[in-house]
């Protein structure tokens, strides 16, 4: 891991089971399958509802500040705390909870590689104790959206020559041959296909076989000889932004690009804007 630009950001199974009773480091749990962490989780971790936790209620955005710190709070978590986040689906939505929580400046984060699989195939422990921390004050910094990219702001990119759009969705939804994805009915949108001048570049070519993400070697092949190199404008989108979180984490921590944004409301509402320009084969 030390190619990586940011190699602090990753952290093995062995030290995260070196620190479960690290009071200074708080384990999240962040899961695709919202059901897993009753499963059992690994000790000490709390649980992260991406349908309830950081979504809010009525508009389709995250949480606000307020309710992002009171959330912390209740966690135990400091402004000094050092996160270690983890789940299933090769760490999609633990790559979503890093990029939302750098959106709110919290700086101590990390990603324990290879997620709930690793952890697994290792057979190490699995608890279902629930652990109740202290709350504190958490003080958020407000949202800091230069890593998040809007609808209109991809639009008005469309024919700029230094913008790279990357479509990090299967290349059956990126041609439209699969418009609805199978069990993702809050993830439907009317028309398939992709973005104008959208490459394809599947998040899952960024992770070896294990849920573990590949070489900085391998990573920077995989991008430069698709033209997504580090002097490009960036945004990655996939479906509802936390696949496309992977690659933007892939992006901006392990190869060290200074320009890459996540469209989060990628094609569940692009495919779904009267209007939009949408291409297909």
């Amino acid at each position: 891991m030390s190619d990586y630009a940011h190699p602090e950001t990753l952290v093995d199974t062995g030290w995260v089971a070196e620190h479960l009773n690290d009071s200074k480091v708080r384990l999240i749990e962040a899961d695709e399958d919202v059901l897993l962490y009753e499963v059992g989780h690994i000790p000490g971790a709390v649980k992260l509802d991406w349908h309830v936790d950081v979504q809010d209620p009525v508009s389709r955005d995250f949480v606000d500040q307020q309710d992002f710190e009171k959330l912390m709070s209740r966690w135990g978590i400091s402004n000094d705390t050092t996160i270690v986040l983890y789940g299933d689906k090769n760490n999609w939505y633990a790559a979503y909870s890093f990029w939302l929580f750098r959106v709110y400046g919290h700086q101590n984060l990390k990603i324990m590689n290879g997620g709930r699989a690793k952890w697994e195939a290792e057979k190490r422990p699995y608890t279902k104790e629930v652990p109740h921390y202290a709350p504190t004050t958490y003080h958020a910094q407000p949202a800091n959206e230069d890593i998040r990219a809007f609808r209109d702001q991809v639009a008005a990119g469309l024919k700029d020559a230094n913008r790279r759009l990357i479509d990090v969705r299967s290349p059956q939804e990126f041609t439209g041959e699969m418009l609805h994805m199978v069990n993702y009915p809050q993830e439907g949108a009317q028309r398939g296909g992709h973005i104008p001048g959208a490459k394809n570049i599947p998040w899952s070519t960024a992770a070896n076989s294990d849920g573990t993400f590949k070489s900085a070697e391998d990573l920077r092949e995989i991008y430069g000889g698709k033209d997504i190199t580090p002097d490009k404008d960036v945004i990655t989108y996939c479906r509802i932004g936390e696949r496309s979180a992977h690659t933007w984490f892939v992006l901006t921590q392990l190869l060290g690009y200074p320009n890459v944004r996540n469209y989060d409301g990628s094609w569940t509402e692009w495919g779904s804007l009267v209007r939009a320009p949408i291409e297909r084969p």
